[in-house]
């Protein structure tokens, strides 16, 4: 089982870009879908955006497409998420997560999760 630690996140202005970044221990990586989550103040944690192990393919929540890329570094272990054009509605907890398999939208599929990094967008 792999674990995980985030890192990147900070205070930034709208409009500014931040690039998360989830490091991975184990050997193992390159078997884990891995996903990014975030969760605000008193709201739900939501998916952000998911990649496949391989990293072929990648899924967004609707309303961040376009804003955000998620990929990933086998040979690192690593996954990245990049923000761009940051709104204060972004501000949130940033959890990395992963699952064995291919990734799911549903947060109760992943079992291994990281600390969490705070972002934090301010208008």
């Amino acid at each position: 089982q792999v674990q995980l630690v985030e890192s990147g996140g900070g205070l930034v202005q709208a409009g500014d870009s931040l690039r998360l970044s989830c490091a991975a221990s184990g050997r193992t990586f390159s078997s884990y879908a891995m996903a990014w989550f975030r969760q605000a103040p008193g709201k739900e944690r939501e998916i952000v955006a998911a990649i496949s192990p391989s990293g072929g393919r990648t899924y967004y929540a609707g309303s961040l497409q376009g804003r955000f890329t998620i990929s990933r570094d086998n040979a690192k272990n690593t996954v990245y998420l990049q923000m761009n054009s940051l709104k204060p509605e972004d501000t949130a907890n940033y959890y990395c997560a992963a699952r064995i398999g291919d990734y799911d939208v549903w947060r109760y599929e992943y079992k291994t999760w990281g600390q969490g990094t705070q972002v934090s967008v301010s208008s």
